[in-house]
């Protein structure tokens, strides 16, 4: 007899209209689980979310305010390791996913071959309704966290996504706009098994997206987000880098003004070279002993992480 604990977790905000319709349609039987459980965030609602979510029998935990996804999955993470989740599935909740696919998504972990499987909207190309802008904008992102993260991902910002116990308690998520990316960034450089798992999607036309309503605060916010854990787990490749690169461009200046001076005895018309060269120098050395003392710190927030897992799993022991 399986003794999986799968709890469904959706994050809400103002989906009162969408919300019972969801929740009807979770699986309350699935395959390897012995138990269903399910979860709504309400982020802030100021209409009847929670009202209608406990009424179809769903636990309901409400934040005070519109905190956004990233607290809202955090919420999710504690809910889950505090109820013993063996497996925690979030879903939206305004049913663009189809949730009859939880039991496919979810198999991977129960048969011990992920820690995390995050839904893939793009197996089959642009989904409808999907703006190309989009479209193109989610699979550059991909294409980035696949280079930061040494493997390839088509899609890392659906929020249709499982995960195991092992990955709850390895995750510490600070992002407050959203975690997709901060997730994967994090697991990977844990060396967690992170994979992907083909989904289909149903965008509303009329319905406007409330985390990409701005194309251009979604990037910024995300690229903040990226760059903060880069610096958190490969502080080397940043700074070390970006510090090489400057040193590089300052040995050119450099080299340059010296090639000059054995040809024509003279530094003129170049002088200026020189000091700019130096210059460059300078700031690349400056950002390269930056990367050296990140390193450092690097390692006690590395540190920081295995202590939180250990004391994690020590609280939530099963």
């Amino acid at each position: 007899m399986p003794d999986n604990k799968l709890i469904i977790y959706l994050p809400a905000y103002n989906e009162e209209a969408d919300i019972q319709r969801v929740i009807a349609g979770l699986p309350h039987a699935v395959d390897g689980v012995e138990l269903v459980q399910i979860l709504v965030v309400d982020d802030g609602s100021v209409d009847r979310t929670a009202e209608l979510a406990q009424a179809c029998g769903a636990r309901v935990v409400s934040h005070g305010k519109n905190r956004g996804l990233g607290a809202a999955f955090r919420t999710a993470i504690q809910f889950a390791l505090e109820n013993e989740a063996d497996i925690l599935v979030g879903i939206d909740a305004d049913g663009q996913f189809d949730p009859a696919e939880i039991p496919t998504l979810i198999k991977p972990i129960i048969e011990k071959n992920a820690d995390m499987v995050t839904g893939n909207r793009f197996a089959l190309g642009i989904p409808e309704y999907m703006s190309r802008i989009k479209y193109w904008g989610n699979l550059g992102v991909a294409q980035l966290i696949g280079y930061i993260t040494g493997q390839t991902f088509q899609d890392v910002s659906c929020g249709y996504r499982a995960y195991d116990r092992e990955a709850l308690f390895r995750l510490n998520i600070f992002g407050e706009f959203t975690y997709t990316h901060e997730t994967i960034l994090s697991l990977v450089y844990q060396d967690l098994r992170v994979v992907e798992h083909p989904i289909e999607v149903k965008y509303d036309p009329q319905r406007k997206s409330r985390v990409a309503a701005s194309l251009s605060h979604y990037a910024l916010q995300t690229s903040k987000i990226i760059f903060r854990v880069m610096l958190d787990y490969k502080p080397m490749r940043v700074f070390g880098t970006l510090g090489g690169i400057l040193i590089l461009i300052g040995t050119g200046f450099i080299t340059f003004l010296l090639g000059h001076y054995f040809v024509n005895h003279a530094f003129t018309p170049y002088k200026s070279f020189g000091f700019i060269g130096l210059g460059f120098f300078i700031f690349g050395v400056l950002v390269f002993l930056i990367a050296l003392i990140a390193d450092m710190i690097n390692r006690v927030r590395v540190n920081e992480d295995r202590l939180l897992y250990e004391l994690k799993k020590s609280r939530y022991k099963k």
